[in-house]
């Protein structure tokens, strides 16, 4: 998502204050969204700021660093398994269920990767 500069926020609020328009017409003239300008005044009467709020971090990984060793041992034990048998596998040794695209980014953050084993069919 982008940041909007710390001018335009100034130049929100001050037309807010000079009372130059709705939440609506605001948004349309500084070529925002209704939402920002709504989050941005109520921001502005509550703590006095307009600066943006810091980033949360977001989700923590559920194959993390030490989790490696397991995943490395996994691949080394069972070289033909489909990512599926792996989840399952990791499921086994964990305790830890992931998806297979969470298995997908914890092979590319080992730098492996795998093929689809499509021989069953």
């Amino acid at each position: 998502m982008k940041t909007y500069s710390d001018d335009i926020r100034q130049k929100i609020i001050q037309s807010y204050i000079n009372r130059e328009g709705s939440y609506r017409e605001l948004a349309r003239r500084f070529s925002v969204s209704l939402s920002f300008v709504q989050t941005l005044i109520h921001r502005f009467q509550d703590t006095g700021t307009v600066d943006p709020l810091p980033h949360r971090g977001g989700k923590k990984a559920k194959i993390n660093d030490s989790h490696t060793h397991i995943l490395n041992k996994l691949i080394a034990e069972n070289n033909n398994a489909t990512i599926e048998e792996l989840c399952e596998l990791f499921y086994i040794k964990t305790q830890t269920k992931v998806s297979e695209s969470t298995m997908r980014r914890g092979l590319r953050k080992l730098g492996l990767t795998r093929k689809n084993n499509f021989s069953d069919t």
